[in-house]
């Protein structure tokens, strides 16, 4: 068994892309197994910051591959403007480094268009969607009429395949939602030229993976967003379009559940989410400001991808059993603790009480969630600064109770915890 997975436990921006990174120093191949350019993982490698949307992290180290399976909806403007950056940085984006499963779906702009339209027709009643196409282009794939990666191969069937695409989307925008037309011609030759360019990256997804595991090579499955965005197990309406979950590793590779190891929950020392729906541990004022950040610094709580502020709230164990149950999580790596140093009290939710009666399960349904109260354990914090700790016995004394708090709530080890956003601001506990 050689295939180790990644998963967000909460609302997404866990802190996935800075533990990726440092899993994948242990990696040979880096695979990205859902979502789309809706998601974006911060990195940070000395005085650099990597800010990636689409490309896995792992491309960031020599010698690892990155892998974009056919789970994941493809932009190929913003993939390659996102290897331009990278080359401009001295990373290696050549074919050898980077693979694209032909099987991948595209997103294009009359996806973004029936995005934006839409989010706004729904008026008070929006999801909090980035408007980036990502809903419209997984439409698309269940739908059957999806336009898949391996057109890129052969850019005249792709310019005839847009043709076809643009000028039913159109139809859509103008007779539903009022909206501008896209023109077909335009886009179909843009992409002919994303083609010409994208085409040496694509290969057969589930047989690349199938014989790097035969051979034995350690594959590093990376996701995006968090188990409470997932379409299925999240506070539907308000999740993402695709499964973030340890079951959207096995569909959106193509690999199969035995070749599974080790299966690794990120979560925050808090909580938290963008965009709409319930979330019972919420803070506002001055607290959800201090556990925000004003945005001064790249790690602050503002979404990657469209600069959003996050919601914020305390750490929500209830939350964190769910995700280890749907996932079958071995591990927990707790990100940000340093963000609680210096605040006198720390508060955990442990269970929720609904309609007068104590809760420890998270329900499936939003109308049930929207009627839970946060019930909290209080424990002491620790003033502190441990940006610059790098081991267990060296963390404070409250600071250790608060990991070991956790741990029991959650019934699973903290194997690692991070005091900071760079590489080596993370202390290992086991």
């Amino acid at each position: 068994m050689a295939l180790d997975i990644i998963i967000g436990a909460q609302w997404g921006d866990e802190g996935k892309g800075r533990i990726t990174d440092l899993m994948a120093a242990e990696a040979d191949i880096v695979a990205r197994y859902s979502g789309g350019d809706n998601a974006g993982h911060t990195v940070t490698v000395g005085e650099e910051i990597f800010k990636l949307h689409l490309v896995p992290s792992g491309i960031i180290h020599p010698g690892v591959v990155a892998f974009i399976g056919n789970g994941t909806v493809i932009n190929p403007r913003v993939l390659l403007k996102e290897l331009d950056q990278l080359a401009a940085r001295g990373v290696d984006i050549s074919p050898g480094r980077l693979k694209i499963s032909r099987t991948a779906h595209l997103i294009t702009p009359a996806h973004v268009a029936l995005d934006q339209a839409q989010e706004a027709a729904r008026g008070e009643q929006k999801i909090g969607t980035t408007k980036r196409g990502i809903g419209p282009a997984y439409v698309d794939k269940t739908q059957r009429s999806g336009l898949r990666t391996h057109l890129m191969a052969t850019p005249e069937e792709l310019a005839d395949a847009l043709l076809a695409h643009v000028e039913e989307k159109n139809h859509i925008l103008a007779t539903l939602y009022g909206a501008p037309t896209l023109d077909a011609r335009a886009i179909a030759a843009e992409y002919a030229g994303y083609a010409q360019r994208l085409a040496p990256y694509l290969v057969d997804g589930p047989q690349y993976l199938a014989t790097a595991l035969e051979q034995g090579r350690r594959v590093l499955a990376e996701g995006a967003q968090g188990t409470l965005l997932d379409i299925d197990h999240g506070t539907y309406p308000f999740v993402t379009s695709s499964s973030p979950t340890a079951g959207g590793v096995i569909t959106g590779l193509g690999v199969g559940p035995r070749n599974v190891n080790r299966v690794v929950g990120i979560a925050k020392a808090f909580t938290t989410r963008v965009g709409g729906g319930p979330f019972p541990a919420e803070v506002e004022g001055d607290l959800a400001l201090r556990l925000r950040g004003t945005g001064e610094n790249p790690w602050d709580e503002y979404g990657t991808t469209t600069g959003r502020p996050r919601r914020v709230g305390w750490l929500d164990t209830v939350m964190l059993r769910f995700a280890r149950r749907v996932n079958s999580l071995t591990e927990v790596a707790l990100t940000k603790l340093d963000v609680l140093s210096g605040i006198e009290t720390l508060q955990v939710n442990v269970a929720y009480e609904l309609d007068g009666v104590r809760i420890d399960y998270f329900p499936s349904d939003l109308a049930t969630l929207s009627r839970c109260r946060p019930f909290y354990e209080t424990l002491p914090g620790w003033q502190e600064d441990i940006t610059g700790v790098r081991s267990l016995a060296d963390l404070p004394e409250n600071a250790r109770y608060y990991i070991d708090f956790v741990a029991a709530q959650v019934d699973l080890p903290i194997k690692m915890v991070s005091v900071g956003p760079s590489r080596n601001q993370v202390v290992f506990l086991q």
